[in-house]
C-alpha cells in the first residue's frame, strides 16, 4: 500500500489539514476560549472597581480615593489582552488580593456588598481561566 505524505492528504480533502489530529484544533479552541474569558473577566472587573468607587457606592459622597484601586489591574491587562503566559502566571497572585477585598467587604452595607461579591466573583473567575491558561500553554 502506497503512503500517502501531508501535503498530498491535504489536495485530495480540499485543502483542509485533514492530516492534523482533531484534538489539536480543540486544544487551541480552549486555549483561546481561556484567554476571551480571562480577558473578559479582567475588563468587568476594572469597570466594576471603577463604577463602585466612584458612582455606585463610594466610600465618600462624590467618590473616593479607592478608586485608585484598579490601577494595579491596568498593569497586567496588555499582556492579559496579548496572551503572554508570563503575565497570566503572575497576575493570579494579584488577582487574589481582589479576591480578599471582595470576600471581606461583603459585610458592607446595602449597595457595597452586592458588589463585593461581584467583585470576588470576577476575582475566582479571572484567576480559574488565567490559571488553567498558564498551565495548558
Amino acid at each position: 500500500m502506497k503512503s500517502i505524505s501531508p501535503p498530498q492528504q491535504v489536495a485530495r480533502s480540499g485543502g483542509s489539514f485533514a492530516w492534523v489530529p482533531a484534538a489539536v484544533g480543540t486544544f487551541i479552541g480552549v486555549i483561546a476560549t481561556l484567554s476571551l474569558i480571562a480577558s473578559i473577566s479582567l475588563l468587568a472587573l476594572i469597570a466594576l472597581c471603577l463604577a463602585w468607587e466612584a458612582i455606585l457606592a463610594p466610600l465618600r459622597p462624590g467618590g473616593s480615593w479607592m478608586t485608585l484601586k484598579v490601577l494595579p489591574l491596568m498593569v497586567p491587562l496588555f499582556g492579559i489582552l496579548r496572551g503572554k503566559r508570563y503575565t497570566y502566571q503572575w497576575s493570579t497572585m494579584l488577582i487574589l488580593l481582589y479576591l480578599t477585598e471582595g470576600v471581606v467587604r461583603t459585610n458592607d452595607a446595602a449597595p457595597g456588598n452586592a458588589l463585593a461579591l461581584a467583585e470576588a466573583v470576577l476575582s475566582v473567575i479571572f484567576f480559574l481561566a488565567a490559571m488553567f491558561y498558564a498551565r495548558n500553554t
